[in-house]
């Protein structure tokens, strides 16, 4: 039975990837680096530490990554304050789901990020434990801080279901041995191999109810099986 549900939040709660793209992109024009088309899809599901470093030393910032972190950082918030791109369904999907179910946050953004959209957002109550990836040894696809988020929750990995969007996030997800609900970000879609370790395909946030993450929950033991196999 699922007893906790552990929300990703960029792409599932805030429509966010592709703020994250402009910004890196032209924060990488204004100090001097060299974008290229695979950097985001290269950078999602990285911890701050991760991307900070890959911006230095892939995308040529002559500065360093905990000055490169910390520019991101303020101008994400900056965006953030001016408009907030809640995904539709999505703050509904939450509150429905705290009636059942005690909640976490496993995400690659930063604290400060994670903190600034769900006070924004007003669902902040609604989780019992938030946990940043930049707190954990590595970010995913590693499932690092979904085993964190379990572990604050002190609920069993295969007790809870994890709602992501991204194909490192599902890894991630997968590899705690969490039920997965996938709502795949249109922006980025997550490649055909990571969909499939997904045990939900959401068709929208709104079809994100407590009936959807508790239907048909798989055996404990199906993280150490091969996909592939039925």
């Amino acid at each position: 039975m699922i007893a906790a549900v552990v929300f990703d939040m960029d792409g599932v709660i805030v429509d966010s990837e592709q703020v994250w793209d402009g910004v890196r992109e032209q924060l990488v024009a204004d100090w001097g680096g060299r974008y290229s088309p695979q950097a985001q899809r290269a950078m999602m599901g990285m911890s701050s530490g991760e991307w900070s470093l890959y911006m230095h030393e892939e995308l040529g910032l002559p500065r360093p990554p905990e000055e490169i972190n910390d520019e991101v950082v303020r101008r994400m918030l900056e965006r953030y304050r001016a408009d907030l791109p809640l995904i539709d369904g999505a703050v509904d999907a939450v509150r429905s789901l705290a009636g059942t179910f005690p909640l976490a946050v496993a995400s690659s953004s930063n604290r400060p990020l994670i903190d600034a959209v769900l006070e924004t957002a007003g669902i902040a109550d609604c989780f019992a434990a938030t946990v940043s990836s930049e707190e954990v040894g590595c970010g995913k696809p590693a499932p690092d801080v979904y085993l964190e988020a379990a572990r604050r929750l002190a609920v069993a990995p295969e007790r809870c279901a994890a709602v992501e969007d991204s194909g490192n996030g599902i890894r991630a997800a997968h590899a705690a041995g969490m039920r997965v609900l996938a709502y795949p970000n249109p922006h980025y879609p997550p490649p055909a191999g990571a969909l499939e370790l997904a045990d939900v395909v959401l068709p929208s946030m709104r079809a994100l109810t407590p009936d959807a993450v508790a239907r048909q929950a798989p055996a404990p033991t199906r993280q150490r099986r091969d996909p592939n196999v039925p």
